[in-house]
Parts: C-alpha cells; sequence; structure tokens
C-alpha cells in the first residue's frame, strides 16, 4: 500500500512544477469543462473551495456562478470543532485571509448553507484515482462534511494528480466526477455510495 504523506509530497512536487502559463490554461480547460456537465447546469447552489495556488483555480468558476445567478456557498474552517461550515458568498469582499495565506469568508457578512441545499459540491483534493479515490490535504474536513450527503460531487483536478493507486481508509468517501483539462472522468465506486 501506499503512503499517504509520499503521494502527497510527490504531487505537492508535481505541482510545483506547472509554470503560470500551463496553471491558468489548464485551470481554464477544467472549468470549461465543468460548466458543459449536466451537474452544472442543474445546480442552484453549488459548493466549492476559494482555491490556492497549485490548486485549480476557482475564482473563476465562483464569478461564473454568480453570472449564471446561481448561490456560490464557500468554505469556512472550525478547527477546534473539526469541521466546516459553508456560507453564501455574493461578493470578494466578503471574504478574509485566514492561516496559510487561505480565504474564507467572514462569518458575520454572509449567510449560513446546509448541506441539504447544496446542489453540487466540488470536492478539493491533493490526488485522484479514475475510481472516484480521494487523497486530501489530511484533516479529513471534507470527508466528515460529506458523510451522509446525497447530492451530486466532482472534483477538479489538473491530470498531474490522477495516480493509479490511491492508499484509502473505510472513513476516505469517494467523488462522482473528477473533471481535468482532458477528461471528464465518471468514477464507478461512487454511484454506490450515498
Amino acid at each position: 500500500m501506499v503512503n499517504k504523506q509520499i503521494v502527497r509530497r510527490q504531487i505537492k512536487e508535481k505541482l510545483s512544477m506547472l509554470n503560470k502559463l500551463s496553471y491558468e490554461q489548464h485551470s481554464f480547460q477544467i472549468a470549461r469543462q465543468l460548466f458543459s456537465l449536466k451537474e452544472w447546469k442543474e445546480a442552484r447552489t453549488v459548493a466549492v473551495t476559494v482555491s490556492n495556488v497549485p490548486e485549480v483555480d476557482t475564482w473563476q468558476i465562483i464569478r461564473q456562478g454568480w453570472l449564471e445567478g446561481k448561490e456560490m456557498a464557500v468554505p469556512k474552517c472550525l478547527p477546534a470543532e473539526k469541521k466546516l461550515t459553508f456560507q453564501l458568498l455574493s461578493s470578494f469582499a466578503e471574504l478574509e485571509k485566514v492561516y496559510f495565506g487561505l480565504y474564507e469568508p467572514r462569518i458575520e457578512s454572509t449567510p449560513p448553507v446546509d448541506r441539504s441545499q447544496m446542489d453540487l459540491i466540488l470536492v478539493p483534493g491533493l490526488a485522484f484515482s479514475r475510481s472516484g479515490g480521494r487523497l486530501g490535504f489530511g484533516g479529513g474536513y471534507y470527508d466528515r462534511f460529506l458523510t451522509g450527503y446525497s447530492g451530486r460531487t466532482a472534483a477538479l483536478a489538473f491530470s498531474e494528480q490522477l495516480i493509479a493507486e490511491l492508499p484509502t481508509e473505510p472513513h476516505d468517501l469517494p467523488v462522482q466526477r473528477i473533471i481535468t483539462e482532458q477528461e471528464v472522468i465518471v468514477c464507478d465506486s461512487a454511484s454506490t455510495q450515498s
């Protein structure tokens, strides 16, 4: 079995080698793939993280959601409780910079969104297998949040983030789709979840 820490380090190294132009172009291609999906078109409320390089750029996805009249929900991490809440974002001015240079919504200026209202959750991760396996950043926040969620899930990933063998544990929840700059992968193992 492959070690999670080794995989995280290897993927971070691969992503650090993406140049600015490749990063921008591949993020654009991933967004275009997403916008063409039925899951995106039908969603009224989309949950998505506010990206930080080298993650796929989600700022353009949030903008497009607003242009289409969608409600865009972004996560707020509550480390003391080891959980996520999601807040409706209507302006980038409602964000604040928190630990590790991440942007999160200001709770006082953004209304909360219940998980049951989310039609599509774009789940972040460092590495993915074609069966929908996901290796997150190590906190388990999304696995806890997604437990019991019956809506649609997808991951945005550069092709460099796809790996053949992914170390998983029983609490690791797969995603239903993985969207890269080259393809949209329909994940078999995720269809049996929910």
